[in-house]
């Protein structure tokens, strides 16, 4: 598996990935659909000053992405970490989010925050990830997800 960066034509493939990903947990397509326009990866938030987004792949096939976005000088946003759901559990979101906890440090944040989908917050919590309170999800008013905590010191803890 290789890490690299994503590039404006990987948009439509990401946001397949992001909506296969999200339906692993057993959505239904009413759903799906009303999330599709947070889900979606366009080529202008592939080309952002303000994210970044990186792709893993396997022999050139595309298992798993996440962006990154600065919020302000001290603190970024994981906007996306998908894996393909046929690889969930083999370890990639780990490495997604280690990578992802780099970036943010190296972007000269000191605390990464993560809106987790229910379903992912065990993965975030054994990632070393701390609730901090609940969001209000974008898509579905009235739904409230769990919101983590990453700082420097988890960047090993993930590995």
């Amino acid at each position: 598996m290789r890490f690299r960066n994503a590039v404006k034509r990987d948009a439509d493939v990401l946001t397949a990935l992001a909506l296969r990903s999200k339906g692993h947990w057993g959505y239904p397509a009413s759903f799906l659909d009303r999330c599709r326009g947070e889900l979606t990866v366009t080529p202008e938030d592939l080309e952002s000053e303000t994210a970044h987004y990186v792709v893993a792949e396997t022999d050139g096939v595309v298992t798993g992405f996440y962006g990154v976005t600065q919020t302000d000088g001290e603190s970024c946003e994981l906007e996306a970490l998908f894996v393909e759901p046929s690889l969930i559990g083999t370890g990639i979101g780990r490495l997604l989010l280690q990578n992802a906890l780099r970036e943010a440090f190296n972007r000269g944040g000191s605390a990464l925050v993560v809106q987790s989908d229910p379903n992912a917050a065990a993965f975030y919590r054994a990632c070393g990830g701390r609730v901090i309170g609940r969001r209000q999800s974008d898509s579905i008013p009235g739904r409230y997800l769990p919101v983590f905590l990453f700082t420097t010191r988890d960047v090993t803890h993930v590995a």
